[in-house]
């Protein structure tokens, strides 16, 4: 009987850790298009994708720190 219990743990385990990689997943690609957006904003002239990058995320965990979401992207 422990071994169900046991069985039922890990399917739990894994559901949780396929949620968490979902949502890394889907944070990623939020970050990918706030980025993208700011280097349209400029033409896609000059700038650094490592710094477009780093912005888009710093935006995008703020937004959803004030449980924004991560729909607003400049």
């Amino acid at each position: 009987m422990s071994h169900t219990v046991h069985g039922a743990k890990g399917l739990h385990k894994q559901s949780a850790i396929d949620h968490k990689a979902a949502e890394h997943h889907q944070h990623r690609e939020h970050v990918a298009v706030a980025a993208y957006f700011r280097a349209e904003h400029r033409g896609f002239n000059g700038g650094d994708i490592v710094a477009d990058w780093l912005a888009a995320e710093a935006e995008i965990d703020a937004a959803l720190k004030k449980g924004e979401g991560a729909t607003h992207y400049s």
